[in-house]
């Protein structure tokens, strides 16, 4: 597929997906979304960890109201329905870790797009805004799942009521994103934690999104039974043989993925 909205790289096992409509503050389109889900598929079958940034000065700044999906007679449910839900669960769904490496404001849609990634590093001058209010509708693609995890449900319900900025400080003080880095540090950043994800024992970092993401549906002898299993599977794979003789030699381990 020729990509006309997003760039796609892929070297050393990680691939970066670049939202890449930066006049226009990569404001999403359907073009995009359906660039970005065959992105991240491909990426997920030639890559052993996948960034999500974008291009110039912002993340994403949501829906582009200009695009066909958004202008004339609007179903807005069936946009969600085929275009959006689909984009997100590919990410969500992910068999590699995920990085959403927020460069800037991430307004509407494009700030849960973000949120859909296993983590979140942004640059310190980024904000995060759930918009909708202010158009008379609520969070969707994911918004409304996803702040009340993270945030809890107070700060989600005043976000989304006051529709105010919040800050990439105030996000990590709110357990909304893993981290706000300085801008000046913030590309060597990620691309340092990326690096170490694309390195790492990939099945063993499967298997803890898997558990982590089962909490908030298991009691706790179902959850210890979902550790013990998802340990068992850990345990023959060839990343722990390499991680046990690794350690016991002293040195790094050079894992394989597998």
């Amino acid at each position: 597929m020729e990509y006309e909205t997003i760039l796609l790289d892929i070297t050393d096992d990680l691939a970066v997906v670049t939202l890449n409509r930066p006049e226009k503050m990569n404001a999403m389109t359907a073009q995009m979304r359906a660039e970005v889900t065959h992105a991240m598929k491909h990426a997920a079958r030639h890559a052993r960890a996948i960034v999500l940034t974008g291009a110039g000065g912002a993340f994403c700044s949501g829906q582009d109201l200009g695009d066909a999906s958004s202008t004339g007679k609007v179903d807005l449910e069936r946009t969600l329905r085929d275009e959006y839900e689909p984009m997100l669960e590919t990410i969500y769904d992910c068999p590699v870790p995920t990085i959403a490496a927020v460069n800037g404001p991430a307004a509407g849609a494009g700030a849960n797009l973000a949120l859909c990634a296993d983590v979140v590093i942004a640059t310190e001058s980024a904000y995060f805004l759930q918009a909708f209010a202010r158009i008379g509708l609520l969070p969707d693609a994911g918004g409304t799942w996803f702040m009340p995890r993270q945030m809890g449900f107070a700060k989600a319900m005043g976000a989304a009521l006051f529709a105010d900025k919040i800050s990439a400080r105030q996000a990590d003080e709110w357990g909304l994103i893993w981290e706000a880095v300085p801008d000046a540090d913030f590309d060597a950043h990620w691309r340092k934690c990326a690096a170490y994800l694309a390195n790492g024992p990939t099945a063993g970092f499967g298997a803890i999104k898997q558990a982590i993401r089962g909490t908030y549906e298991n009691t706790l002898p179902q959850q210890l039974a979902s550790e013990a299993h998802l340990q068992g599977e850990c345990g023959r794979s060839r990343d722990f043989a390499e991680g046990v003789v690794a350690f016991m030699e002293k040195r790094p381990p050079k894992f394989e993925g597998r």
